[in-house]
């Protein structure tokens, strides 16, 4: 009798009612693929609302940090993206050795955004490198 009390859960679930959603299974990666959105700036915020953004201070990021957008190409190429997010810019520069984003805000009203913060990762993993390195990594030339 205790075999068949431990069989029963078993075969009552085998007789449950079926959702009819066929799942496939994922043998083959997905394809990741980066579209690009033309960068349009955006109109001004009020110059009411306006606050300036706290720049990043790290050693060999002197090139980076104050760089505007067409001297961030010059440095690193195009980008593999450039977002707007209201009046503030960000762009992604990639390579085998890491992923670099800078962000990129105006110092004044209706100003021209210049970068302002770093962050580096791996292109692997996600997990956080150096700054620095990453940026040297992916300068041209």
């Amino acid at each position: 009798m205790n075999r068949l009390f431990l069989l029963a859960p078993l075969a009552l679930a085998a007789c449950g009612p079926s959702t009819g959603t066929k799942v496939a299974s994922a043998s083959a990666p997905i394809p990741v693929r980066v579209t690009t959105v033309p960068a349009q700036r955006p109109a001004a915020p009020p110059a009411a609302g306006f606050r300036t953004a706290r720049v990043m201070t790290l050693p060999g990021l002197e090139g980076v940090i104050g760089a505007d957008t067409g001297a961030l190409q010059r440095q690193f190429g195009t980008p593999r993206l450039d977002v707007w997010e209201g009046d503030a810019r960000k762009l992604q520069f990639s390579g085998e050795a890491c992923v670099l984003d800078v962000y990129l805000y105006p110092p004044a009203p209706g100003g021209q955004p210049l970068a302002t913060y770093v962050d580096a990762r791996r292109a692997s993993d996600g997990l956080d490198v150096d700054r620095a390195s990453c940026v040297r990594a992916l300068k041209k030339g």
